[in-house]
Parts: structure tokens; C-alpha cells; sequence
């Protein structure tokens, strides 16, 4: 998904997120979320534990060909990626994952043995229309 160099500049600037997947029973869990974009392969990044209901529901995602929402905004301008979801876990994903997060936010997360990176392979992107 090639986003327009002004909506580049807003998914590598420092800022938060919310994230939206669905619990079980259907109901949207919206959380706060940091997250990176890697724009060769399309994907959205966001680290967290493994035990956290985020990381849950996309679990389910996976098996259910479900999705998840990321929408960043200031002020007026906003961005929101969405597309189908996958949790990783291995080693390097998530070595790969806390370096782009320490990179944009500019603050190396804690260690954490139960951390995951949960995916979002973006194939919609809505915006203000100054991100267009």
C-alpha cells in the first residue's frame, strides 16, 4: 500500500494511535497504541505483550480472516490503515520491530520476554483531506 509523501511524513512523525481489533463476542476493543510503518512491505507494527487482550483478539483475527484499525490523528489531519492482522513472535520480527518503535519514538521500550508484534498487512488507508 504506497501512501502520499504528506501521509508518510504523518506515520514516521512521533505519534500515538489507536488500535482497533473485535473481542469475541464481536465488540470493539479500542486501545492506545505506538506503532511503526514500513512502507516496502506494507505493514503496520505495534509491539505488546503476548497475554494482552489486543494481542488476543488478533490472534482470533487470524483465524477468523478478521481485521484490525489503526487511526493516528492531530487536530484536523488523521490517517487510518487497516487491514488483516497477524501476531508474531519470532525473535527477530520482534528485535526488528522494538528497534523501528525505538527509532520513531525515540525511546528504547523495557525488556520484555513476553513481547509479540502484532501486524497489520494494510490494504485500506483513509485520510483528511490534507494527507491525500
Amino acid at each position: 500500500m504506497e501512501l502520499t509523501p504528506a501521509a508518510l511524513v504523518f506515520v514516521t512523525e512521533r505519534r500515538l494511535a489507536t488500535l482497533t481489533t473485535h473481542r469475541p463476542d464481536g465488540t470493539a476493543h479500542v486501545v492506545p497504541v505506538g506503532f511503526t510503518w514500513d512502507a516496502e512491505a506494507g505493514l503496520a507494527r505495534i509491539t505488546a505483550r503476548s497475554t494482552s487482550r489486543k494481542v488476543r483478539n488478533a490472534r482470533l483475527a487470524e483465524t477468523t480472516g478478521g481485521r484490525a484499525v489503526l487511526c493516528s490523528f492531530e487536530r484536523a489531519q488523521w490517517l487510518t490503515l487497516e487491514g488483516t492482522v497477524r501476531v508474531r513472535d519470532e525473535p527477530e520480527v520482534v528485535a526488528d520491530a522494538v528497534a523501528r518503535y525505538a527509532a520513531r519514538y525515540e525511546r528504547e521500550p523495557r525488556e520484555d520476554p513476553l513481547r509479540v508484534v502484532v501486524e497489520v498487512a494494510v490494504d485500506r488507508v483513509m485520510s483528511s483531506s490534507h494527507l491525500r
